[in-house]
């Protein structure tokens, strides 16, 4: 792909457009990108997400969690993060820059439960215990749902984007806002 996208306007969409394909592609590899949030300690916490859904047009970004996961009260008190995707065939990565924000009822948070509570991810939400608790010994949640799920939209609004494109001939990298571009040194 390397130097196919030349203006800012097109590189933005084909950005877009790779990550509406991993919110639908299990094999993509910006399906499962990295999230960093600020912990309470001071410390930055960074796991691995599933990208749900997307909205090009509204700039965010869709995961869903346990709404008893910790990072679900870090965003509570503090709701920047930032999303780290990277494609070995695209030798691309993005940095998402985003405010994030959860939301555990409503319509929306209904519609999306409405599809995973038919399928076997559903229990997923419908542990006992919350993520990250600990427990005497290695954890088996089978058959240990509450009958309650504890499922939450966590929906990003993406304020800028760092894109890092890697190639033989030279590396380009830009950001970019909702607003505007700036070419950056690689």
């Amino acid at each position: 792909m390397q130097n196919d996208l030349q203006t800012p306007e097109e590189i933005r969409q084909h950005i877009w457009k790779e990550l509406g394909r991993a919110s639908r592609d299990r094999h993509h590899a910006w399906r499962t990108p990295v999230l960093a949030t600020a912990a309470d300690n001071g410390l930055v916490n960074a796991r691995t997400v599933v990208l749900r859904d997307v909205d090009a047009a509204l700039r965010t970004l869709v995961v869903f969690t346990d709404s008893r996961s910790p990072k679900v009260s870090e965003i509570g008190k503090q709701q920047a993060g930032l999303f780290v995707f990277w494609s070995s065939r695209l030798s691309w990565q993005v940095r998402a820059r985003v405010t994030l924000s959860i939301q555990t009822s409503g319509p929306e948070v209904d519609a999306y439960w409405q599809q995973v509570s038919q399928s076997a991810g559903a229990r997923d939400y419908m542990a006992q215990t919350a993520p990250g608790t600990v427990c005497a010994g290695a954890a088996n949640t089978a058959g240990a749902d509450t009958g309650t799920p504890h499922f939450a939209v966590m929906k990003a609004q993406v304020t800028e984007m760092d894109w890092l494109e890697l190639g033989r001939g030279g590396h380009r990298r830009a950001r970019i806002l909702a607003d505007g571009w700036e070419w950056l040194m690689p």
